[in-house]
C-alpha cells in the first residue's frame, strides 16, 4: 500500500495548531517587533521585513489550523478594520504612492499579527511572553550600555547607543532613542507587576525584572516618562479603588471617574507651560511647538483625507520633505500621535483612530473593574500608558506600540462588543502553558 500524499499535512496543521507553537509564534513576534531597531542596525531593513513577513505567513497557517475556534465577525474590532482599510483608501490620493503602500503594508502586517495574538493566547498568556521578551530585551540593552560606557567608552552607533552610562544617562539601549527606552520601561513595569500579583513567575525573579526596568527609566532621562508614568500610576490606583467598590456602586463611580478625568486632560492642557517648566523640558517642548505650528498650516490643505498614510515619515516624500526643510530639521515623525494621523489621514482617520483606542480602553477597563483577576488590568494600563504616550511620541503608528494597541483592542473587543448581542457562540479556550501553578483564563476573558 503506497504512502498517502499528502500525510504530513495534518501533522503540520496539529502543530500550527499547538499550545507549543502559539507560545513559540507569540514570543518570536514580541521580540521581532520589540527589537526592530536592533535587528535593523544589524542587518537592515531588508532583514526585518523578511521576518515580518514570514510572521505573517505563519500567522496565516495557525489561523487556518484553528479556522473551528475563530468566527470571521470576532477576528477584528470594527474601527480597527475601517481604520486600516481608510489608511489604505489614502494611497489613491498620496503624492508618493510607493512609499505610502509601503507605510501601509507595516500597517497591515503589524496589526495581523497582534490580531493573531490576540486569538491564540488567553490573557495571562500574552502578559507573560511579554515579560519573557522585555526581561531578555533590557537585560541585553543595560549590558551594551555597561560595555559601551564603561568597559570600552565607545558609543555602539548602529545601535544608537551613545555609551553615556558612567554619566548616569541618557541611554538608548537597543530602543533607538532615550524616548522609546523610557516607554517600554514603563509597559515592562505594568507587564512585571502583573506578573508579581498572578504569581505566574517567582517572587525573585519579578523583583529582578521591576528592578531592572525601573533603573532603565531612570537611567533613559526621558522627560516623557514622567507624565507617562503618573498618568499610568493614577489610572492604576482609580482602577483599584473602583474593583473594591461593591457592584452597585461601580457604575456612579465610572461616571465620576469619567467626568474627572476630562476635567484633568483639560487642566493639564490649560496648564502644559507649567507642567513643561516643572520637568524641565522646556528646550524639548519648544522645538515639538515649532513642528505642530507648521504641520497644522499643511492639515488646511487637507483636512478631511490627509496626504496619504506612511506611518514613519518617508524623508523624500510630501509634505514630510517641505516640513523638515523649512525647520531645518531631520524629524522621522510628527513627535505626537494624533497629529501624525491627522497629517496622514485626516479627520476621518483620526476619528477613527481614537475611536479604536477610546472603545478599547472603556471595554478594558470595564473588564478590569468587574473581573477578579489582575490580569486584566494590564489591557487597560498598557493603553492609558500608549495613549497618554502618544502625545509625545508616533510610537503607536507602527512597531511596538501599534502591536500593543491592536492586542489589546482585540482583547477588550473579545469580552465586550456588539457581537456579542448576536448569540455567537465563543471559541474555546486554547490550552494554557501560563506558568507555574497558574491556570490562564479563557481566550475570550482579556
Amino acid at each position: 500500500m503506497s504512502p498517502a500524499p499528502f500525510a504530513p499535512v495534518p501533522a503540520l496543521s496539529s502543530l500550527l495548531a499547538s499550545a507549543g507553537f502559539a507560545r513559540a509564534f507569540t514570543l518570536l513576534v514580541f521580540a521581532t517587533v520589540f527589537g526592530a531597531t536592533a535587528i535593523r542596525g544589524v542587518a537592515g531593513d531588508v532583514t526585518l521585513a523578511t521576518l515580518v513577513l514570514g510572521l505573517c505567513a505563519l500567522g496565516v497557517g495557525v489561523l487556518a489550523a484553528r479556522r473551528r475556534e475563530i468566527e470571521l465577525v470576532r477576528l477584528a474590532p470594527t474601527t480597527l478594520v475601517l481604520f486600516v482599510a481608510w489608511a489604505g483608501a489614502s494611497i489613491l490620493w498620496s503624492a508618493d504612492p510607493a512609499a505610502s503602500l509601503g507605510g501601509w503594508t507595516e500597517l497591515l502586517a503589524v496589526s495581523f499579527l497582534a490580531v493573531v495574538i490576540g486569538h491564540v493566547r488567553d490573557a495571562l498568556q500574552t502578559v507573560r511572553a511579554l515579560g519573557d521578551v522585555l526581561r531578555w530585551l533590557l537585560g541585553a540593552s543595560l549590558a551594551l550600555e555597561i560595555l559601551s560606557g564603561i568597559l570600552l567608552d565607545v558609543p555602539i552607533p548602529f545601535l544608537g547607543i551613545q555609551g553615556d552610562i558612567a554619566a548616569l544617562g541618557p541611554v538608548q539601549g537597543l530602543f533607538g532613542t532615550r524616548n522609546v527606552l523610557g516607554f517600554v520601561t514603563v509597559i515592562a513595569l505594568i507587564t512585571f507587576l502583573v506578573e508579581y500579583r498572578t504569581q505566574s513567575v517567582r517572587a525573585g525573579a519579578a523583583i529582578a525584572s521591576v528592578v531592572l526596568a525601573g533603573s532603565l527609566a531612570a537611567l533613559s532621562g526621558s522627560p516623557t516618562v514622567i507624565a507617562v508614568a503618573l498618568t499610568t500610576g493614577a489610572a492604576a490606583l482609580a482602577l483599584t479603588l473602583v474593583r473594591r467598590l461593591p457592584a452597585q456602586r461601580r457604575s456612579v463611580a465610572q461616571v465620576i471617574l469619567g467626568v474627572g478625568v476630562i476635567a484633568a486632560v483639560a487642566t493639564a492642557y490649560a496648564a502644559r507651560e507649567a507642567l513643561v517648566a516643572m520637568v524641565d523640558a522646556r528646550a524639548d517642548f519648544s522645538l515639538r511647538t515649532d513642528l505642530w505650528t507648521e504641520l497644522l498650516t499643511y492639515v488646511a490643505y487637507r483636512p478631511v483625507e490627509g496626504f496619504g498614510w506612511f506611518g514613519t515619515w518617508s524623508p523624500e516624500s510630501f509634505p514630510f520633505a517641505a516640513l523638515n526643510f523649512t525647520l531645518g530639521e531631520k524629524h522621522a515623525s510628527a513627535l505626537d500621535a494624533y497629529l501624525d494621523v491627522l497629517l496622514q489621514v485626516g479627520w476621518a482617520g483620526l476619528v477613527l483612530f481614537l475611536t479604536v483606542g477610546a472603545l478599547a480602553l472603556a471595554r478594558g477597563w470595564l473588564v478590569a473593574s468587574e473581573r477578579r483577576s489582575v490580569v486584566h488590568a494590564w489591557a487597560p494600563l498598557t493603553l492609558v500608558a500608549l495613549l497618554t504616550f502618544s502625545l509625545f511620541e508616533s510610537f503607536t503608528l507602527s512597531g511596538a506600540g501599534l502591536l500593543l494597541l491592536v492586542v489589546c483592542a482585540v482583547r477588550a473587543g473579545q469580552s465586550r462588543s456588539w457581537r456579542e448581542s448576536l448569540g455567537l457562540r465563543m471559541p474555546p479556550a486554547p490550552p494554557t502553558d501560563a506558568g507555574p501553578g497558574v491556570q490562564g483564563p479563557p481566550t475570550a476573558a482579556g
